[in-house]
């Protein structure tokens, strides 16, 4: 699977992993360099707390378009680290 955003790789790994239909790929398949800490956080009940990343220089169109759960719940203990997209990246083979 690979991530990508106006043309850039975000994340590419042949071990995602799938929860609720989103791919979350393991943290060492993703281009940290091309991301930056968002301030957007939220909350799941079963997750726990996602942060959010940004396109480094996207502007607004790439504001908190990843997110992951640094610290999950048990329950979702496997994602731990790994990165999901939306709002505009698109995610495929």
């Amino acid at each position: 699977m690979r991530a990508t955003w106006n043309g850039t790789v975000l994340a590419e790994s042949a071990a995602t992993v799938v929860v609720e239909g989103n791919h979350y790929f393991p943290p060492d398949a993703v281009l940290w360099d091309a991301l930056e800490p968002a301030e957007l956080h939220s909350v799941c009940p079963w997750k726990g707390t996602a942060r959010y990343w940004s396109v480094a220089g996207g502007g607004q169109e790439g504001e908190a378009v990843a997110w992951e759960y640094p610290e999950p719940n048990s329950a979702a203990s496997h994602i731990a680290g790994h990165v999901a997209f939306w709002r505009g990246v698109k995610v495929g083979d």
